[in-house]
């Protein structure tokens, strides 16, 4: 049997992952000394309500070998495989830490960098789970996986700067113009980094932009998985964004799943974000 182990960073709660039928594992995040474990005893939901109220940004710790290592002794008891797919080796030691445990289980371990976070990564997650359902061995899945994760597009958003400014990634004078003049940036997961890729202003010019950076990409291949979300409270900006868009998807689908992006991206963008993930034709 081959079994899937996800890390919360993809936006998978521990009742989806029972959902799909597969393991996540869960990043701790401190709010003002409070830990929490995300999508456990964290929902997305509380997480954006402790946020808009705190004035500090929680802190997201990256998950350990040992915590790894309790995994994979679980998931290989009864002899099946594992294939452990993490958040970007850019963004957090996660990926270096599972690989130290993996070591301990040779032949039984797989780790996946998905060079990616949120829905990038989740929509890495469900593509495997397709390739296990296919038959396919694990060494091919992993192969696969490694190879198709390089035409992942993730492609953002943000709805303030407040908290890019709050976590020292833009200064205060830049997050001040910006709010002033309604800048809306868009941000994308480039070689596993997360990289402002276009400014627009205004939230109508914003979802312009995100259209046409979708376009040239190349388009959006349905025949893997893809996915939209949004941050914060209210997933009224989505729909009007996807109402707005149509023309990306209505020929070629009916259905375009929505998430509740989690605190490990969430942290940084704040709410009123919205984002889209998908696989590439152009790659």
């Amino acid at each position: 049997m081959i079994k899937i182990l996800i890390d919360s960073a993809s936006d998978i709660d521990e009742a989806e992952a029972v959902e799909k039928g597969i393991f996540m594992i869960p990043i701790e995040v401190n709010f003002n000394g409070e830990t929490y474990y995300d999508g456990v005893n964290l929902s997305h939901n509380d997480f954006f309500c402790k946020l808009i109220e705190s004035d500090d940004l929680p802190k997201t710790s990256q998950i350990n070998p040992f915590r790894f290592t309790e995994e994979f002794e679980k998931l290989t008891k009864d002899g099946s495989k594992v294939i452990c797919i993490t958040l970007s080796s850019k963004l957090s030691n996660t990926y270096q830490n599972a690989v130290v445990a993996a070591k301990e289980f040779p032949d039984q371990v797989y780790v996946v960098d998905s060079l990616n976070a949120c829905i990038g990564e989740r929509i890495l997650c469900d593509y495997a789970i397709q390739l296990i359902a296919s038959g396919m061995d694990i060494e091919a899945i992993v192969k696969e996986l490694n190879v198709k994760k390089n035409q992942i597009e993730l492609l953002a958003v943000v709805g303030t700067l407040k908290y890019l400014k709050k976590g020292g990634r833009i200064s205060s004078v830049v997050a001040f113009t910006g709010e002033i003049l309604s800048i809306k940036p868009v941000i994308s997961v480039v070689h596993g980094q997360v990289k402002v890729v276009g400014k627009a202003r205004g939230s109508k010019r914003g979802n312009n932009l995100l259209v046409e950076k979708i376009e040239a990409c190349g388009g959006i291949d349905f025949k893997y998985p893809y996915a939209t979300a949004y941050s914060g409270l209210s997933d009224e900006i989505l729909k009007k964004y996807l109402e707005d868009s149509k023309g990306l998807w209505a020929q070629d689908t009916d259905h375009v799943p929505m998430y509740q992006i989690g605190s490990t991206i969430g942290t940084h963008i704040g709410p009123g974000g919205i984002a889209v993930a998908f696989f590439s034709k152009s790659n």
